[in-house]
């Protein structure tokens, strides 16, 4: 797993920038919760459409995403509650925004994963030359962190294209799931390496967090003739929130994903 030092690539002069960011340390419980947001908004979002209808499940989601960008746009400062609710609707809705381009208008994964990876790239290119960084720890102004939110809206649309594209050319939930699981390994080496630079390596293991807690979570929840386990689209969505309430709980208390407060 990649801790905080996988991003720390900011000289001394940004710390105050860095203790004024709205966004977390980058520690190994970030990508845990990554994780397992991943997932359970893929399987939310599968539920949230068999039990109210596709129409009406994206509307409750796009609401409930606008209400959370809107809460956390809002706030001054890093909130786990908040940061994580939010990050949770983007999970959601992301899920939706690329099962409604295949499913809804017949787009096929192997067209729309590559319209989400330029649909990033143009993310990354615009803030990058508005803003001269993409860095996490450059948010501590609302235009970065529009900037910062789109992309991970990207990053998660893209992910959910990516992973049912894997899955359905033949790798399946659990073969996907192995590759993506290897998959991440490679920017934390090259990183560590040295090839690779802090920036780019975040981003790469952020965009394939999202197939792989996808996949688990779909392997997990889906019948044995899909080649899940069979344990239920709710079941899963429920004991996955649960850890992540509890893994969000404890960081709430702990404030262990606070950036460190710059000394005088």
């Amino acid at each position: 797993m990649m801790t905080e030092h996988l991003t720390h690539d900011r000289p001394i002069a940004t710390t105050f920038r860095h203790a004024a960011s709205k966004v977390p340390e980058v520690t190994v419980y970030f990508w845990i919760i990554k994780v397992l947001t991943t997932g359970m908004g893929e399987t939310a979002s599968d539920f949230l459409a068999k039990w109210l209808g596709p129409i009406p499940a994206v509307g409750l989601g796009g609401l409930a995403l606008a209400a959370a960008l809107a809460v956390q746009l809002a706030i001054r400062r890093y909130i786990a509650w908040v940061y994580w609710t939010a990050i949770v609707m983007v999970s959601v809705f992301g899920t939706m925004a690329a099962d409604v381009l295949h499913i809804g208008l017949g787009v096929p994964y192997i067209v729309s994963t590559p319209l989400f990876m330029a649909a990033l790239a143009a993310v990354f290119a615009l803030w990058h030359l508005s803003e001269r960084t993409l860095s996490i720890h450059s948010i501590h102004t609302r235009r970065r962190e529009i900037f910062y939110w789109a992309a991970v809206l990207a990053t998660f649309a893209l992910g959910t294209a990516a992973g049912d594209l894997s899955a359905t050319i033949g790798l399946g939930y659990l073969g996907s799931a192995i590759l993506y699981g290897a998959a991440i390994a490679v920017p934390a080496l090259a990183h560590r390496w040295g090839s690779l630079n802090a920036v780019t390596a975040f981003w790469s293991a952020y965009v394939i967090t999202r197939p792989l807690g996808a996949s688990v979570a779909d392997w997990m929840a889906l019948g044995h003739t899909r080649g899940g386990l069979g344990l239920g689209l709710g079941p899963v969505t429920l004991s996955w929130t649960v850890a992540i309430l509890g893994f969000v709980g404890y960081l709430a208390i702990s404030r262990k994903d606070i950036p460190d407060t710059p000394r005088s």
